[in-house]
């Protein structure tokens, strides 16, 4: 069995720690290449864009990843006493982070952060994934994933376009569509 911190895991703690990997991956990455179909068939000339040059997939996922913000929130307590901005934190405090908010940062991302943009230079610096020890496992997965998903999109269906209203999946903690119809061509 494996071990964390030293000590060996349960079966149970092993199947636990699987299953989240697994749905976490599922769900992440498949809300992120919905979310990014849906921006790109309802902006039609970036879809164009990206889709003259299979070159650009890659930051026009970055681009998605910041837009589409797959997982919208996480809560975590503060490990000791700290400051954010002119914010005081204490030790055990609950803090949370709003991904979509971070992602639509005027200071990181420009003037134009409330627009989706698939050439935004600064695309990859996105906290989609997390960031530092928290990053993402599957982070490079995922963007192959997506990557390979729109290519294939885009070389067999360059001028996809919704064929009717997108459905959220009720969440509070992702950022997913229930439903999405589209028309390929």
């Amino acid at each position: 069995m494996p071990r964390v911190d030293g000590e060996r895991l349960t079966e149970g703690e092993l199947l636990m720690f699987l299953m989240t990997l697994l749905v976490a991956g599922n769900e992440t990455t498949r809300n992120l290449i919905s979310g990014g179909a849906r921006v790109l068939a309802e902006n039609p000339e970036q879809r164009a864009w990206v889709a003259a040059d299979p070159t650009r997939i890659p930051n026009a996922v970055e681009e998605m990843l910041r837009w589409v913000s797959p997982v919208r929130s996480f809560i975590r307590s503060a490990v000791r006493d700290t400051t954010v901005e002119d914010v005081a934190i204490k030790e055990g405090d609950y803090v949370v982070i709003f991904y979509g908010s971070g992602n639509r940062d005027e200071d990181m991302f420009g003037p134009t952060a409330d627009r989706f943009d698939p050439a935004r230079t600064e695309a990859h610096r996105h906290i989609a994934f997390g960031f530092g020890e928290h990053l993402c496992l599957g982070a490079h997965l995922a963007r192959l994933e997506a990557r390979v998903v729109f290519e294939e999109l885009f070389h067999r269906w360059p001028a996809w376009a919704l064929a009717g209203a997108a459905t959220p999946a009720p969440s509070c903690l992702m950022n997913g569509l229930r439903h999405l119809p589209v028309r390929l061509g």
